[in-house]
């Protein structure tokens, strides 16, 4: 008798929808809680505070990222509390023995007592679900600038968090299915 494929065939995409759909069910599970942290202490009085200073000022530029780092602590607890942040996975790594520190070590490495720290982790530390919220957080925070975009952003994160040429292409790509940027 000959071998029919139909019914594997149908099971298989039943099963690859199936997982989709628990794929989108994350998202939407994200997209509840998308940087809620912003709307409690530490962050909300400091978010109140510098918003409105960062909307009008170009992303990326030295006046920008003085006053983000005006933010302080509020920032640092966002990142903490926000994966889809690449700075919510970063490390110090002793530049001697490889030990790993916490991103806000201050010490030498308490194993061979080096004082050189490289930092570690970021994108690497990432899930695909973290990454496409990381996307979404770029596309939109760039649209409340003037001056903002999803290739701006894009154009500044990819040498700031070592992305590399690849994943800088499929992001791109992405941007590019939903319509955000020209063919």
């Amino acid at each position: 008798m000959r071998y029919d494929s139909k019914a594997d065939t149908l099971e298989h995409i039943a099963r690859v929808n199936s997982l989709l759909i628990s794929c989108c069910q994350n998202l939407q599970e994200r997209a509840k809680v998308h940087d809620a942290s912003k709307l409690t202490e530490p962050e909300k009085s400091a978010f109140d505070e510098h918003t409105g200073k960062l909307r009008g000022l170009t992303y990326g530029t030295p006046e920008y990222k003085q006053s983000l780092a005006a933010l302080g602590p509020a920032l640092q607890h966002h990142y903490a509390k926000n994966s889809h942040h690449p700075e919510h996975f970063a490390v110090n790594e002793c530049n001697i023995c490889f030990k790993v520190f916490p991103k806000d070590w201050a010490e030498n490495c308490n194993a061979c007592g080096n004082g050189g720290f490289t930092r570690r982790g970021g994108i690497e530390g990432m899930s695909l679900f973290d990454l496409m919220e990381m996307v979404m957080d770029w596309k939109a925070a760039g649209e409340r600038h003037a001056d903002g975009s999803i290739e701006r952003s894009l154009a500044i994160n990819a040498p700031r968090f070592a992305i590399s040429c690849q994943l800088q292409k499929v992001i791109e790509n992405t941007a590019r299915e939903m319509g955000w940027i020209k063919p």
